[in-house]
């Protein structure tokens, strides 16, 4: 499978027009952070981590960012683009206009460039989530050498997104924000052994369900369809004593 390191070099090769990137920079010990800018050149199916990697190769390879998985699974690739939240994989530059501003991710700490501290986005979720859950599919099948029981990932991939585009962490960072909210109601959909009773209290504190100003921003920023706003509101019709009830598309919440 070519990496997104060989698509940036064999794009350059069919490119045929340039585009102008604006790319957030910061290093630890600098005054204050800065943008650069490069000129990319670019052809249809171009992705934002292909030019990202274009600059690396090609301008600057002090430049940092995060990536894994390529096609939207891993959530790493999450930034702001043009005033936007997308992942750099699967966000095609063709249509972003001529001059492209990058940035990280907003309302989580950055470390260097387009790299944020992710550590704290995880620890706004309650301690009662696991992120892996052991999977109740398939459990007669014989699992392969040196796996004990096979798992599953929830629908979120904890990319930052839909906290980066929420409103409300700009004017508090003790809000708790969507992801966490949105895997507290995934666990009274499916407890598991969950203590619900105790899950409920953490999402009816000051800072949980009720700090959220229905903006809807962080379902538009998800890439997953999780849904975060409509899972807020069914969190709070679960304190108010209605059902868990989770609209299929955000505009059936407007």
């Amino acid at each position: 499978m070519q990496t997104a390191t060989d698509q940036a070099a064999a794009g350059a090769a069919e490119a045929t027009e340039t585009r102008r990137f604006r790319v957030f920079r910061y290093k630890r010990g600098d005054k204050a952070p800065h943008f650069d800018t490069f000129d990319v050149p670019i052809e249809s199916r171009t992705t934002l981590l292909d030019a990202m990697k274009w600059i690396q190769l090609h301008r600057d390879a002090s430049l940092m960012l995060r990536h894994s998985c390529y096609h939207a699974s891993c959530g790493t690739c999450g930034v702001r683009v043009n005033g936007r939240e997308v992942l750099l994989c699967v966000t095609a530059v063709h249509d972003l206009g001529l001059e492209i501003t990058v940035e990280p991710v907003a309302n989580i700490p950055v470390l260097t460039d387009l790299v944020v501290d992710m550590e704290e986005f995880y620890a706004r979720f309650p301690d009662q989530h696991p992120y892996v859950r052991e999977s109740e599919f398939n459990a007669a099948a014989s699992t392969p050498d040196g796996i004990a029981a096979y798992v599953r990932y929830e629908d979120c991939i904890e990319c930052g997104l839909c906290l980066s585009a929420c409103p409300i962490p700009a004017t508090t960072d003790r809000y708790v924000g969507p992801a966490a909210l949105a895997a507290a109601q995934r666990m009274l959909e499916e407890p598991r052994g969950a203590d619900v009773a105790d899950l409920l209290d953490w999402a009816d504190e000051p800072d949980g369900v009720w700090r959220c100003h229905a903006a809807f921003e962080c379902s538009e920023a998800c890439p997953s369809n999780v849904n975060p706003a409509a899972r807020i509101m069914a969190l709070r019709g679960a304190l108010v004593g209605g059902a868990l009830v989770i609209p299929d598309r955000v505009e059936e919440m407007r």
